[in-house]
């Protein structure tokens, strides 16, 4: 079997700046039929085993570690409307939805490619999000991410030839040239390249020489780059931490638990509010 794990919260941001507006009776709701929709295609084309992690609320506990970590400040309320109504549709549809509160969305993408990659009757697991921490979670051709907006797939080879660098790095390499995404800085000075280069020899932060004769690799600038490490490498495990994600082997019992089964009484209701109940007649076809 293949295992889709889908990153909620990318998708809604997705669908609310690229479809339509659509309000009825007064709440925006576009954002949550495409995403829907979106769903139902990936059921349509074959899809059995699926989930959705949502950020149930923005803010989790890397925003304690950092306050300049990524909030609910500036995102337009028309938006963050449609957070918590677009898990209650996913669930009316019979999908497995996992809302997260302490941890983020990608926390539990993280955990649950972790548990299903255990199942020997999985052949694949795909992370569909294009954010860039996920990287750390792809083993071989396993643990994969895919990127539907773009349609690329990406293994444990990809990763390298994005990165320079294996996915057991990824939190490494974020925590040296951050992530402005998620609104942590890394260390000044340190760049993609240079990153690379010296997470490809030594491979975690924790692991590179404080002073530059030390250093077995020829690196252009590598003076300048092992002294700012060196007076910022606090900055640089934090931010190193911020881009780690956690694993729950909690999350859930089965991959079982993720097949698609047809939805629940509900939906019709659910796609009734939201005005779109051609929804209700793709998947009347599946079940």
């Amino acid at each position: 079997m293949r295992v889709h794990l889908l990153d909620g919260t990318y998708e809604l941001f997705r669908h609310y700046f690229a479809v339509p507006r659509k309000q009825v009776g007064g709440k925006e709701v576009g954002a949550i039929e495409g995403v829907v929709g979106s769903v139902v295609g990936m059921l349509e084309g074959g899809v059995t085993h699926l989930a959705v992690a949502t950020d149930h609320v923005i803010e989790s506990f890397r925003n304690d570690l950092y306050p300049g970590y990524k909030s609910s400040a500036g995102v337009e309320q028309d938006l963050l409307d449609q957070f918590w109504p677009l898990e209650d549709a996913l669930r009316a549809l019979g999908v497995v939805v996992w809302a997260m509160t302490d941890v983020e969305a990608d926390d539990a993408l993280a955990s649950g490619a972790a548990i299903a990659a255990r199942d020997n009757r999985v052949e694949q697991v795909l992370i569909c999000t294009p954010d860039k921490d996920v990287g750390q979670c792809i083993v071989d051709k396993l643990i994969v991410q895919f990127d539907r907006r773009k349609r690329e797939m990406r293994d444990e080879d990809g990763v390298v030839a994005k990165f320079g660098v294996r996915p057991a790095s990824i939190p490494d390499y974020l925590g040296l040239v951050g992530d402005s995404s998620d609104g942590f800085p890394g260390v000044k000075g340190w760049g993609a390249k240079s990153a690379a280069a010296v997470l490809a020899h030594y491979g975690h932060i924790e692991d590179i020489p404080d002073e530059a004769r030390e250093w077995k690799i020829e690196l252009r600038g590598k003076d300048k780059l092992a002294t700012t490490l060196k007076e910022n490498r606090p900055l640089a495990m934090l931010c190193k931490d911020l881009a780690t994600l956690r694993i729950d082997d909690d999350l859930i019992r089965s991959v079982d638990e993720l097949e698609w089964h047809g939805p629940s009484e509900n939906f019709a209701e659910i796609c009734a509010q939201l005005d779109a109940p051609e929804l209700v007649a793709r998947v009347t076809k599946l079940a």
